[in-house]
């Protein structure tokens, strides 16, 4: 079998995609620091794949680290790098400790894998890289702006750093610009559980209903959108798994004519923030309670995909709709706390 280092593995979309990969028959080699999840995710992706795998609870800031993984597996041939911090509103207060971890995390990381010819990689970006963009739905082709936070700066440099290394190696990336990952897997057995506390959208949501958080706040109702709150483009965690098993095994049939290819990977359509409670709401029907406060910074006002590259190139479409996301997040939700 063919074996893949994941980095991040046991975060929300890292634990899914290990997921995604292990049924599509993949070898897995994990490194996670845990700064934001549990080793208990490793047992639940167990249970839920029937399949085992290895995990290295290391830091990817810590080269002498990284390539005693790579030492021990040196058969190692591909990479999908989502360990990262993520929270907008953390970046905004601490840009240092985002630009040191993400940006230096990055560069071990490929140079690590340039050392070891481990020559596919899979990058975790993200739709913020697009800042405020002019026209919607944004494609590959919508240039960036001034992003709106150092998180989204971090997923530019990372971006261009790709570029540029996929240039002057033999190493060949994918970056997927990847819009609002939520839900939990069908069998309702890993989901999305951070040890911070919830920053998303929808896990704020179902913490909310199930009396984790008294109330959720909007944040902002006067903005230029249909209702006033700010708008995204949900997509469920499987189906964004799929894009980078999808994305990884494009790469290794060699069809890519450029070194350095991106796709966007979202539904195509925006969801405000009202429209996303009022579909809690209607699957669950649990009445949630919030209240709207003022504007966040950081926070980009409407943004979704064109998803018309990725599906024609690697053959992904979403088989989830908003609905589906969260009647699964409910079901983790409650699993969770419950026990």
């Amino acid at each position: 079998m063919v074996k893949i280092l994941v980095t991040g593995g046991c975060g929300f979309i890292g634990s899914h995609t290990i997921i995604d990969l292990l049924d599509a028959g993949f070898n897995i080699v994990n490194i996670d620091n845990l700064s934001n999840s549990s080793i208990e995710v490793i047992d639940q992706i167990k249970k839920v794949s029937g399949k085992d795998f290895d995990h290295y609870s290391y830091d990817l800031c810590d080269i002498d680290k990284l390539k005693e993984v790579f030492t021990n597996h040196p058969d190692i041939v591909g990479v999908i790098h989502f360990a990262a911090l993520k929270s907008v509103g953390d970046s905004v207060e601490q840009p240092l400790q985002y630009f040191q971890n993400n940006v230096s995390s990055l560069i071990n990381l490929l140079a690590t894998a340039n050392e070891f010819k481990a020559k596919y990689f899979v990058f975790s970006s993200s739709c913020t890289v697009y800042g405020n963009a002019d026209h919607l739905p944004v494609t590959e082709q919508t240039p960036m702006k001034e992003a709106e936070s150092p998180y989204g700066r971090t997923k530019q440099i990372g971006e261009y750093m790709l570029e540029d290394v996929a240039r002057g190696t033999e190493i060949q990336c994918i970056a997927l610009r990847y819009f609002n990952p939520a839900g939990a897997h069908p069998t309702g057995l890993i989901g999305e559980s951070p040890t911070n506390p919830a920053q998303n959208l929808v896990p704020i949501i179902t913490e909310v209903a199930i009396g984790k958080r008294d109330i959720m706040q909007v944040y902002g109702d006067d903005y230029n959108t249909e209702d006033g709150s700010c708008v995204r483009d949900y997509i469920h965690i499987m189906d964004l798994a799929s894009a980078h098993t999808k994305a990884l095994m494009f790469l290794m049939s060699d069809q890519q004519d450029k070194a350095y290819d991106v796709f966007n990977v979202g539904v195509g359509k925006g969801t405000s923030v009202f429209a996303a409670i009022h579909s809690f709401e209607k699957v669950t029907g649990q009445k949630l309670n919030y209240k709207v406060g003022p504007r966040r910074a950081g926070d980009v006002v409407e943004i979704y995909a064109d998803n018309t590259k990725i599906s024609e190139t690697l053959g992904w479409e979403a088989k989830y709709g908003l609905d589906d996301i969260m009647s699964t997040a409910w079901a983790w939700e409650k699993k969770r706390t419950n026990g």
